[in-house]
């Protein structure tokens, strides 16, 4: 029984540790893709931002799309948002998906 709860608590924390590198990657990508024009929150109150009108990515309107649709918008771009299909890999912008959803308010 130890040794089968020693196994779970293992495998808990490794899940927990790679999830948190996954959180910390996406944070770096988007503060290097994106906030420019999103801002470092996500509140879309950059300079940039303000002239290209960027939704709030805490808003309830950004946080109700569902990951496929985010990772849709990353990927294909939407409006005025580029597209990152070639620039940032699969596993990248499912990360920066994960980091979007912390910016709920």
């Amino acid at each position: 029984m130890k040794n089968l709860m020693k196994a779970a608590l293992t495998v808990l924390a490794f899940t927990l540790m790679f999830s948190t590198w996954s959180l910390a990657d996406g944070g770096a990508d988007f503060k290097a893709k994106c906030a420019m024009c999103h801002g470092a929150d996500g509140k879309g109150d950059s300079g940039m931002g303000k002239t290209l009108k960027v939704r709030d990515l805490g808003s309830a309107d950004v946080q109700g799309q569902s990951d496929a649709d985010l990772n849709g918008i990353i990927t294909n771009g939407k409006g005025k948002m580029p597209k990152y299909d070639g620039k940032l890999s699969k596993d990248q912008v499912s990360d920066l998906v994960k980091y979007i959803r912390t910016l709920k308010h």
